[in-house]
């Protein structure tokens, strides 16, 4: 505490430094959750201050709503706001307790037949969503759903009946995987980095990386994209590098590529950061304020994977 008996203000990366220019983007641009996250991560921010701003995006079904992720609009609970809400959590240390039992309950409630989640449930219908994320009467299991929200519950050693029958499917989902696509992937490492079962998920991941070499799924050379080719639907230049399915160098993804290659990927990561302090969004943009919502976004998970990766930032 100061003097005057308030709390001091959060240190202040060195000017012009990537930090400070993201800094900079995100106090002009974020949402204050964002804020509140950029500040826990890199300013010494309190986690309570995070907690209650995502309280906003609650609902009383236990799930989480009011496009917290920005490509869904509306106030209803979404499988992909919750999951959302739940990397927030798990970000500041608060995956436990009584708010993910109900999360739990929310997860329930809205499982498909075979106790997967979809990846938008029938509530968004009304409400304004991404073209590429359509609303279906009857939708299926979707391992992008499941596989981040199961590891992550796992990773927190929280246990609900909910777990058992969402493990099977992603194990089931994850091992059938043949022809893919990056956020496939990705879902299927956020499960395999934090499944129980070790030797499993290491087997699992060993075949999925060769999968992902043969199908050319991450840009191993920034500098010849043209190589690489972006996946049906995706939108032009949607490239995955090898950074994106390797956050960390403890997620089991890191073995799929060299030394090389990863340190190419991380510089080239460093160098999206844009003249304004921000990344850029690569998916396709359809409306203005969901693509500004996800810079800051895209921008707080840069620097965290830059610095995970022993990039200075500061």
């Amino acid at each position: 505490m100061s003097e005057t008996g308030a709390s001091p203000l959060p240190s202040t990366p060195p000017a012009r430094s990537p930090l400070f220019r993201a800094e900079q983007f995100v106090w002009l641009n974020a949402r204050v959750l964002e804020q509140r996250l950029f500040a826990h991560h890199f300013l010494h921010g309190s986690p309570d201050p995070v907690e209650a701003a995502l309280d906003a995006y609650r609902n009383e079904d236990g799930g989480y709503g009011h496009a917290l992720e920005p490509d869904l609009r509306g106030p209803v609970s979404q499988p992909l706001h919750t999951a959302h809400a739940l990397g927030v959590l798990d970000a500041i240390g608060r995956c436990a307790g009584q708010r993910v039992e109900r999360v739990c309950r929310y997860l329930t409630a809205i499982s498909t037949a075979d106790g997967a989640l979809p990846a938008i449930h029938p509530s968004q219908r009304g409400y304004p969503a991404a073209p590429f994320v359509p609303v279906v009467d009857d939708p299926p299991s979707d391992l992008l759903a499941t596989g981040p929200v199961v590891g992550l519950l796992h990773r927190n050693e929280v246990w609900h009946a909910w777990l058992f029958r969402a493990t099977d499917f992603c194990w089931q989902a994850v091992e059938s995987l043949e022809k893919s696509h990056p956020y496939e992937v990705e879902a299927a490492v956020a499960f395999l980095d934090s499944a129980p079962d070790r030797s499993r998920a290491e087997a699992a991941a060993d075949r999925l990386g060769r999968l992902v070499r043969e199908q050319r799924l991450a840009a191993l050379d920034p500098e010849r994209l043209d190589a690489f080719p972006v996946a049906s639907g995706y939108a032009p230049g949607e490239h995955h590098f090898p950074h994106d399915f390797a956050r960390t160098p403890q997620s089991l993804a890191r073995a799929w590529f060299t030394d090389d290659e990863m340190a190419r990927s991380l510089d080239h990561l460093a160098a999206e950061q844009q003249d304004d302090g921000g990344w850029p969004v690569r998916w396709r943009r359809w409306a203005p304020a969901p693509a500004l919502e996800a810079r800051s976004l895209v921008t707080i998970e840069a620097l965290r994977t830059l610095r995970a990766h022993g990039r200075y930032v500061g």
